[in-house]
């Protein structure tokens, strides 16, 4: 999702699963499955068969008490989004992090960076962590992961993703963007530019399809970031690959974890904002991890 309203940022929606991961998938090369194969829902990940193929746990949070390790943006966004982000909309309930956005008149600044007053229609939340994360000489690898139950709900645009400032200088690297009224969609991206609001990334998306109606049951999205690819993976299963291009220049830049439900904007076509339903997307855990 990207931070401007220059470029757009993907789509994700996602696949059901399979329950068992190869040592492949653990170590980051797992064979490439067809979507259509992945139809268990309410997957969660085998930790202990990641630490043991050599992935060591840099980040966790797994929403129990508090939200300590995030920044919450307050006031709208961009590409032309309709939204307030506000604090209110953002909740933790049974170990569950809960992002709700619904229609309300709300008057805020126009972002973080504008404070003119701006009236909105609607409210969610977005967070951002407060630990940053880097594939770099120190860690070659960096696997990021969360487990996400995302609403079927029409104009919304849920997102799990990772970016630095300027945007984007330090890279942008999209796990998860869906519209909630496609329920058997999803798409991957990444951005890179060497100037602030120039993206130079083309044709970069990776569209995956459903048998199965993916926002009824709890899924891991994930990416491994690597000097030479970005490998995107479902429920442990590898489902884009990015290789080639700007994704070199992503090394060692520093990006944040970003959670957010947007409601509109350039992502859609054709929207139409009576139609646009309330909704909550729903975090469970999010974690990161380094390896050699």
């Amino acid at each position: 999702m990207q931070t401007t309203i220059y470029t757009l940022a993907a789509l994700c929606l996602m696949l059901s699963c399979q329950n068992q991961e190869s040592l492949d998938d653990l170590k980051g090369t797992p064979r490439p499955v067809s979507p259509q194969a992945l139809n268990i829902c309410d997957y969660d990940q085998d930790e202990a068969a990641l630490l043991a193929a050599g992935w060591s746990k840099t980040f966790e949070d797994q929403f129990s008490t508090d939200l300590s390790k995030w920044n919450t943006w307050t006031g709208g966004a961009f590409n032309n989004e309709l939204q307030h982000y506000q604090a209110s909309n953002i909740s933790l309930s049974g170990g569950v992090l809960n992002i709700q956005a619904k229609r309300e008149n709300v008057t805020g600044q126009t972002t973080p960076f504008d404070p003119t007053p701006k009236n909105f229609q609607f409210s969610s939340g977005r967070l951002e962590c407060k630990t940053n994360v880097s594939a770099s000489t120190a860690n070659p690898k960096i696997r990021m992961s969360a487990r996400i139950k995302w609403p079927n709900s029409y104009g919304l645009w849920p997102a799990f993703w990772s970016y630095g400032d300027p945007w984007p200088t330090q890279g942008e690297i999209d796990i998860l963007e869906a519209r909630g009224q496609e329920p058997f969609k999803y798409q991957t991206n990444y951005f890179y530019g060497r100037r602030a609001n120039t993206n130079l990334v083309r044709n970069a998306e990776g569209f995956i399809t459903s048998s199965v109606n993916l926002t009824t049951c709890w899924h891991v999205y994930e990416v491994i970031w690597s000097k030479t690819s970005l490998q995107f993976y479902l429920d442990g299963q590898l489902v884009h690959t990015n290789t080639g291009g700007y994704v070199g220049n992503l090394f060692g830049k520093t990006e944040r974890i970003t959670l957010n439900l947007a409601v509109g904007g350039l992502f859609f076509s054709n929207l139409i904002p009576a139609n646009i339903q309330d909704g909550t997307m729903q975090v469970d855990w999010v974690r990161v991890y380094r390896s050699n």
